[in-house]
């Protein structure tokens, strides 16, 4: 798997909220979210000036035939559209001169430490928003089609030139007996030329379609995620549930004798009315169980083994560590911990920055440090060699 040393310092980070930036076109960061976040589309042009892909075409297509790697193919052809998943090797993928195909790798940031790090540049939205990033290679002509999407994205172009055409869309239904979700009417208002460097933003449920123009294209998809509500309660209840230490039986003396058996008892509904709201009354749990659920790492993904043996230093965390906080907790990869003081402030640092200097870790309590080796021992954060 492709990945820097744990000890590689990250070479970009978030820009300042109120510092005007290349990467938003020379806006701020304030400016961008309070104009187009989940409002309107920006176009960025050289948003991030002299842009390199992060990895080579070969490299990319080795990602896409590994067993940990999410990975589609996508085909237009005359008949119609052929969607395959991974891992795909490279006799698996067509002649790269064959127009009309897309490979697609997602969580790349998971996999690549230079990925993960251009994440760092968009978090001026908070992490519990933020997803991946995604690749997409493709030969002249290839696309996914016109489609929508239901979170925010910004497609940087990385090689090549694809042409975006995008309109908001008030007919969303969808082209039937295929295998991707592409829109029967497609209605564009705008269209758009990216060339490497340059940048797209497009809130929710505006419409797109972007074709390669030339052979290598590639687009990198910076996806931020949007929790559907019934399945966030879904998820929050049942981690409520599991930790939940009441075990009240229900009870009904009173009930007579019954010449509809079949019919629920009122008694038996106001009961499981109770236990919900009881459950959501545990305001302390829920918020245990929000962060956890935010925080759980993403499925096919483990931690390695430490290569080096615990030393109080200079900390980063892992690329795949989730790290999040709240007024009372500090939550890890699907863990939470209370945090008051001193130690609390650490730990919020160490998740706002992704790493602590060799003073802050030295000033930490016991407890703290203790917690610290716990989570490089998991392979949730690295030692920082000095330079």
């Amino acid at each position: 798997m492709l990945h820097a040393s744990p000890s590689s310092p990250p070479s970009w980070s978030a820009p300042a909220p109120d510092v005007p930036c290349d990467l938003l076109g020379g806006l701020s960061p304030a400016q961008f979210m309070r104009r187009h976040w989940q409002k309107k589309p920006l176009l960025i042009r050289n948003a991030i000036p002299g842009f390199a892909p992060l990895l080579s075409r070969q490299q990319l297509f080795d990602m896409a035939a590994d067993e940990a790697v999410e990975s589609r193919l996508i085909v237009r052809q005359p008949q119609g559209w052929k969607l395959r998943h991974g891992p795909l090797t490279r006799q698996q993928l067509p002649p790269l001169r064959q127009a009309g195909w897309t490979l697609l790798v997602q969580g790349v940031d998971q996999h690549l430490d230079a990925a993960h790090e251009l994440l760092q540049r968009f978090r001026f939205v908070p992490d519990a928003r933020l997803d991946d990033l995604m690749i997409s290679w493709a030969s002249d002509a290839g696309g996914v089609g016109p489609h929508f999407d239901s979170y925010d994205v910004f497609l940087l172009q990385a090689t090549g030139q694809r042409r975006w055409r995008i309109g908001r869309q008030k007919d969303l239904s969808l082209q039937p007996g295929v295998p991707l979700k592409i829109l029967r009417h497609f209605e564009p208002e705008e269209e758009h030329v990216l060339n490497p460097g340059d940048m797209l933003y497009l809130p929710p449920r505006w419409a797109h379609d972007g074709d390669a123009l030339g052979v290598d294209c590639s687009t990198y998809s910076i996806g931020f995620r949007a929790p559907q509500r019934g399945g966030l309660a879904g998820e929050l209840l049942q981690r409520m549930a599991d930790d939940l230490d009441d075990d009240t039986l229900f009870r009904d003396p009173g009930q007579p004798a019954t010449a509809t058996p079949a019919a629920i008892p009122a008694a038996l509904e106001a009961f499981a009315v109770d236990a919900l709201q009881r459950l959501l009354a545990e305001r302390q749990s829920l918020a245990c169980a929000l962060g956890e659920v935010m925080t759980e790492p993403k499925p096919r993904i483990w931690f390695d083994e430490p290569a080096q043996d615990w030393m109080p230093g200079a900390l980063r965390l892992d690329r795949r560590t989730r790290m999040m906080y709240d007024d009372r907790h500090i939550f890890i990869n699907g863990e939470s911990f209370r945090a008051g003081g001193a130690d609390a402030r650490l730990m919020r640092a160490l998740a706002d920055q992704r790493a602590l200097d060799a003073r802050q870790v030295a000033r930490a309590s016991e407890g703290a440090k203790a917690l610290l080796q716990d989570w490089f021992d998991a392979g949730w954060l690295h030692r920082v060699e000095s330079a």
